[in-house]
């Protein structure tokens, strides 16, 4: 038992008003979320390159090379806590975060040892950006209209990275982040106010979807 057992309803905090309906739910991928937000395979890269370098220094300066290598091996178990934790964190993270978008809002239920809830309206979304880590998966920020904002650390590890002074609440590592965007346009265009001039007939405004080129991961 869990303290996410008592939801009403998976990833929400409370039932759904008459009217609103779920339209998608997603999590993320534990193993591109341990790799984009955790930095696994950075991390994993650094300690085979510094032990790399720790037997090479070791046979330079004359150590016979299995002694080498028995050096080397009894430093590789803190290379691998390490690693190891933090795909654990990753993967705790991924089980306890539901992405919920209905026909209003956007809920992000999150948090390993405090779990917490943001409710995001659709109104007070001004635009989303879809960033591709493969053929389907990827990440869907969402820019708040000002002045309204969560702080950077209270999202982290959703949010857009290095977006400190603008946070933006990200869904992270989806499997298939087109079809999440799809229906957040879809739901933010029957939301969307309706505009009119007197050159043109009255219309909904369509909410803005971008596609992020940076591959920089935080």
């Amino acid at each position: 038992m869990s303290e996410h057992d008592f939801e009403p309803i998976r990833g929400l905090p409370g039932r759904l008003p008459q009217g609103e309906v779920i339209l998608w739910q997603g999590e993320p991928k534990w193993t591109l979320l341990a790799a984009q937000a955790f930095h696994v395979r950075a991390v994993a890269a650094y300690f085979g390159l510094m032990l790399a370098w720790r037997a090479m220094a070791a046979i330079h300066g004359g150590t016979p090379p299995l002694e080498a290598l028995r050096t080397v091996l009894t430093v590789a178990p803190i290379a691998l806590a390490a690693i190891g934790l933090l795909a654990l964190l990753a993967w705790l993270n991924a089980r306890t975060t539901v992405y919920t978008l209905t026909n209003r809002r956007i809920v992000m239920r999150f948090g390993v040892a405090f779990p917490k809830a943001y409710n995001l309206p659709l109104g007070l979304i001004d635009s989303a950006a879809v960033k591709a880590q493969g053929p389907s998966a990827g990440d869907l920020s969402l820019s708040l209209r000002p002045p309204n904002k969560i702080a950077f650390l209270q999202l982290w590890p959703h949010a857009r990275p290095w977006r400190l002074a603008t946070p933006q609440p990200t869904l992270r590592a989806l499997a298939d982040v087109q079809a999440a965007a799809a229906l957040l346009v879809s739901a933010m265009t029957a939301q969307a106010p309706i505009e009119s001039t007197p050159q043109a007939p009255a219309s909904r405004r369509t909410p803005e979807l971008t596609r992020r080129p940076e591959a920089t991961a935080a």
